[in-house]
């Protein structure tokens, strides 16, 4: 039996085919848990007819600080580039989804974390500059364990630059979707992730700046069930929506029909 044909449901412990889950873009239809997915499968899922221009590839990432740790962060680069096949943490995209012009940028776990870096705050500061000149509405898909140590104060200043570009895009009166997957943590969720003027979430989603263990050895008590999952973060007003996968495409679509923000192309 070749290795990885068949895939163990963390929840339940069922074994489901890897070919059912990939025609379901990852989610078991069981018991509906969301695997990750990265940038390529999202604009797989939200692109009509699976047609899109990638942007901003240009911009990659360089070790400034000369940093290391284990290894050098430039050596981590080179290794991580080589495994994914991605330059850097987030790609953007734009193209159509339900025939209305978008720029989507997706982050990819698989890249040291989903970690924000300086190329990862500039793809997103160039998306949303994108989306301003052509008024086209910017749809953000979040997947990150928060900003990228390795870059130390030049990550922690794309909070900060990203906020500014939504702050920017929303007096142009564009709009901007922000969709949360699993995990959306750290500086990612202490800047642009939770800015949207509309927040959607996958389902089980780990929603949250800290970690549920940092902050029970912070404040000394246990948290409350279920604590930092999209169903919870819900239920207190966090976010609007929770959506699964499969029906993302159809429910953004609706939303960009009832905001009227561009005639189908």
């Amino acid at each position: 039996m070749p290795e990885g044909i068949w895939i163990k449901i963390p929840t339940t412990g069922d074994t489901v085919h890897r070919r059912d889950l990939e025609e379901n873009f990852w989610v078991d239809q069981k018991s509906g848990y969301h695997f990750k997915i990265g940038s390529k499968e999202y604009f797989h899922l939200l692109f009509d007819m699976h047609q899109y221009e990638l942007r901003f590839e240009d911009i990659l990432p360089v070790d400034s600080l000369k940093f290391k740790d284990r290894k050098k962060y430039s050596d981590r680069l080179e290794v991580t580039q080589k495994k994914t096949r991605l330059t850097d943490a987030c790609r953007v995209a734009t193209g159509t989804l339900k025939k209305r012009e978008v720029v989507i940028a997706a982050m990819d776990f698989s890249f040291i974390g989903g970690s924000m870096g300086s190329v990862v705050g500039e793809r997103l500061y160039q998306a949303i500059r994108l989306a301003g000149e052509t008024k086209a509405p910017l749809i953000i898909i979040s997947q990150s364990g928060g900003a990228r140590m390795m870059e130390s104060v030049l990550s922690l200043m794309q909070l900060a630059k990203t906020s500014a570009g939504l702050a920017e895009l929303e007096e142009k009166g564009v709009p901007y979707i922000s969709i949360l997957t699993n995990p959306t943590t750290g500086g990612v969720t202490a800047s642009f992730a939770m800015l949207g003027d509309i927040q959607i979430a996958e389902p089980g989603a780990l929603i949250g700046f800290a970690g549920p263990r940092v902050i029970r050895q912070t404040i000394g008590r246990d948290l409350p069930e279920g604590f930092q999952t999209a169903e919870y973060l819900l239920e207190h007003g966090f976010i609007d929506m929770i959506v699964p996968r499969m029906q993302l495409k159809n429910k953004l679509g609706r939303i960009l029909s009832m905001l009227d923000v561009n005639e189908p192309s």
